[in-house]
């Protein structure tokens, strides 16, 4: 099974992978083993959410939903996150580093 990953960049490999019969019956053995790939390379940290969405051919966008598709939640922006923007925005604020406020022209 051989699947080429290029979408974006000047450069390819060619990564040739051998799957046991019964992986190798699926319909599209190859593109999921390109998504296992993307999925576990995102989630253990060792590919940025751009490149598993460039291994895939997907635009930021797309890979979100993709993600969402399979439940894929691990590194998604949560309340916790949102609540530490909000104290670092005050804190920002605060120290005068930051000025936010609406301006009309």
């Amino acid at each position: 099974m051989e699947y080429i990953l290029s979408p974006c960049y000047s450069h390819t490999m060619q990564i040739t992978v051998q799957l046991p019969d019964d992986l190798a019956q699926h319909p599209n053995p190859g593109r999921e083993a390109l998504e296992s790939l993307a999925i576990e390379g995102y989630r253990a940290g060792t590919l940025s959410h751009f490149q598993a969405s460039q291994v895939l051919g997907l635009s930021r966008f797309e890979f979100d939903g993709f993600l969402k598709e399979r439940h894929i939640d691990d590194h998604a922006y949560d309340v916790e996150d949102l609540d530490e923007d909000r104290e670092t925005l005050r804190e920002l604020q605060a120290e005068k580093l930051l000025c936010v406020g609406w301006t009309t022209s």
